[in-house]
């Protein structure tokens, strides 16, 4: 019996010689991920996105069949309201796909082929920009594995790659893929006697004054996964100034490479202020819902009005879970970082992101917002763009006109985490 699964983007490998000629049926490799790699690097030559689709596992629980596609294929249901002006859509119903099998002589071999496909090719120069053609190599990641653990921050981390690589264009990754290779490196190393060191400091401290506030998480095992704490006078402070937070977890300690993740507000004098902070050991769904739901509670369940945070998924849906009434807004200074990664190499990247900062910070209504950035789509040919389209899917996350009925104390980034962080430097490792 034949178990058909689906499973994920294949894990980017690191590229061997290829052969430049095109795919025919019957073409054989010596492993699965050869194929996969032989694909991948004829897509990023012709100018299309590869992505593995499915895979089929025999009796003996071994992959025996696997298919490769286009990275538009399928369709994407349009969210636009407007028929007169639909949203940009990457997934057109492209048939384009190789798939393979294992044979007898333990060789993969071509079954399936079509090389046809339904939409405008990109050239290498742009096509390497596909998320299927990121790849970190050996270098690269030794050498941002010794400056992590030298305390380099991430963004200094990257950027060093990026300077010695001569530019953007020259490099085959991005910095989301250089900071999930510092996270699976990482691990929770607090030896127990800093656990207890620590959770007798905390205890000092509460005896002091019961108005100060801890929860440390332990796993399975007894061992400590995750810390948060709250002094009293970042108890007050919220009392006076939560309506709105910002919270942000890049910045990394350096000893136990674990994110220090502050909640920050603004004060009357538009100074930076601290609402609470922890010490986290994973960024995922579970331990942002058990640290908003620690912080929540130590604030007697008084929810924010609005918070600011960047794009993180797992962030995004502990908030809808926690703070189901508070509005979430994405960092602006984020998301513009991002642009020389995502869009760097078109032709006219210049021209492409002034427009999208005039579509963004010039768009008073939702109407403009809508006319512009249809504009700058077409005009620009960025509808097979993923990174906008997924943009545009959550504009009422982070584009100002659709945020404008919500209170947000002046701000619009995490930057003033950024500040708290900085004055942590030096005490935080």
């Amino acid at each position: 019996m034949v178990k058909s699964i689906e499973v994920e983007e294949f894990e980017e490998i690191e590229e061997d010689n290829l052969l430049d000629d095109e795919p025919m049926i019957g073409m054989s490799f010596d492993s699965e991920i050869e194929m996969y790699n032989y694909y991948r690097e004829y897509g990023k030559r012709k100018g299309f996105p590869v992505m593995r689709r499915s895979s089929s596992k025999g009796i003996d629980g071994m992959i025996r069949h696997v298919s490769y596609v286009c990275g538009r294929s399928g369709a994407t249901r349009s969210k636009s309201s407007n028929l007169l002006r639909p949203q940009p859509n990457a997934k057109i119903g492209c048939n384009a796909k190789l798939g393979g099998g294992l044979e007898e002589d333990e060789k993969w071999r071509i079954r399936v082929l079509n090389i046809e496909h339904n939409h405008t090719l990109l050239t290498p120069t742009k096509s390497k920009f596909f998320r299927c053609n990121h790849s970190l190599s050996s270098y690269a990641k030794k050498k941002l594995d010794v400056n992590d653990r030298a305390g380099i921050r991430l963004s200094q981390n990257y950027q060093s790659l990026v300077i010695e690589a001569g530019g953007h264009e020259n490099v085959t990754f991005t910095e989301r893929d250089c900071r999930n290779h510092i996270q699976k490196k990482r691990r929770l190393r607090l030896g127990d006697g800093d656990a207890a060191a620590l959770q007798n400091y905390f205890m000092r401290v509460q005896s002091e004054d019961n108005r100060f506030f801890f929860s440390m998480q332990v796993d399975d095992e007894g061992r400590l996964k995750n810390v948060f704490w709250v002094e009293p006078r970042n108890r007050e402070a919220y009392k006076e100034f939560g309506d709105v937070v910002t919270f942000d977890t890049t910045y990394l300690t350096n000893k136990y490479d674990m994110p220090f993740a502050p909640f920050v507000g603004v004060n009357h004098h538009g100074h930076s202020i601290l609402f609470g902070c922890g010490l986290i050991s994973h960024e995922d769904v579970e331990t942002f819902t058990w640290l908003f739901r620690t912080w929540l509670a130590c604030m007697s369940n008084s929810a924010p009005i609005g918070i600011i945070t960047d794009q993180d998924k797992a962030m995004k849906i502990a908030i809808a879970v926690v703070f189901p009434n508070t509005r979430h807004r994405w960092c602006l200074w984020h998301i513009f970082k991002k642009i020389s990664d995502k869009l760097g190499g078109y032709k006219q990247y210049r021209d492409i992101s002034d427009m999208l900062h005039c579509v963004v910070y010039d768009s008073q209504s939702p109407a403009k917002f809508e006319e512009i950035w249809h504009r700058m789509i077409v005009e620009y040919d960025l509808g097979g763009n993923d990174w906008l389209l997924d943009l545009y899917n959550e504009r009422y996350h982070w584009i100002p006109c659709y945020l404008k009925d919500s209170f947000w104390a002046g701000m619009s980034t995490t930057q003033q985490s950024e500040s708290i962080n900085a004055f942590f430097d030096g005490y935080v490792n």
